[in-house]
């Protein structure tokens, strides 16, 4: 039976919300060998959902280094620009070195926005605007404090995905860049899930109108409890059943 877990909404409000972490075990070396695996996947989704139709097995010639015809160089760039990224967060997990940090979330920035956005690697000087909401996000000035609300909040919840996934929420709807929020706010999530020993979260493009539709609700009420539910069914159970398993070392401990 999951256990429920109260989640604190950015609306204030308190929720409870399943723990589909279930048995799983944290074990950062085996979490962090099932993403790595999955990166083309990762890439694949991300453009996807950025409405750029690669397919798998072309993201996966990609990623090998060699061009695919037939698509836009802007296109390829966007794509080796999330490989990149997830490198460089898979380096900074296994050395132990991921922080929930400005420096850390604009180092990303540079590597997964780099020629796209319209300044990649600082916070953003001026206004932007998210379509399809009449929500307007922050002015620039208050990004620095937010950031800090939002890394200090994660103290007051207790579960690791309920944190993870208000790191990607807040930073969704912060918009501290120009351009790429929700794609960095994934990074940062998956950073946090993979630095604790849990397997990171693949958004699939085929759910992509649900995340829209849940995204634009969340956008105007602030109220993360179903975008809290959408991330966690993205999870694959089939890697969480690969977490549950008892790992060889403790095997042979015991």
């Amino acid at each position: 039976m999951a256990f429920r877990l109260r989640l604190i909404s950015t609306a204030g409000q308190e929720n409870e919300m399943p723990d589909n972490k279930g048995e799983m075990t944290p074990n950062k070396a085996k979490a962090l060998m099932i993403a790595k695996r999955q990166l083309a996947e990762f890439v694949y989704d991300a453009v996807n959902l950025e409405g750029i139709p690669f397919t798998l097995p072309e993201i996966q010639t990609l990623l090998d280094g060699i061009t695919v015809g037939g698509h836009k160089l802007s296109d390829q760039q966007i794509a080796i620009n999330q490989k990149n990224a997830w490198v460089r967060l898979f380096e900074w997990v296994a050395a132990g070195e991921f922080r929930i940090s400005k420096e850390n979330a604009c180092e990303l920035h540079a590597i997964a926005a780099k020629e796209e956005a319209l300044v990649w690697g600082s916070f953003r000087s001026g206004g932007v605007y998210i379509a399809g909401t009449p929500y307007t996000p922050p002015h620039p000035a208050e990004l620095d404090g937010i950031f800090s609300r939002m890394k200090e909040g994660l103290a007051s919840l207790d579960d690791v995905y309920d944190q993870a996934i208000h790191l990607f929420l807040v930073m969704a709807r912060s918009q501290f860049f120009y351009d790429v929020n929700k794609r960095l706010g994934r990074f940062m999530m998956n950073g946090h899930l993979l630095a604790h020993g849990y397997p990171a979260i693949n958004l699939p493009a085929k759910r992509q109108l649900e995340f829209n539709q849940y995204m634009l609700a969340f956008y105007e009420s602030g109220d993360e409890t179903e975008m809290n539910q959408f991330l966690r069914s993205c999870l694959d159970p089939r890697i969480i059943d690969i977490m549950k398993e008892e790992s060889p070392d403790r095997k042979e401990q015991s």
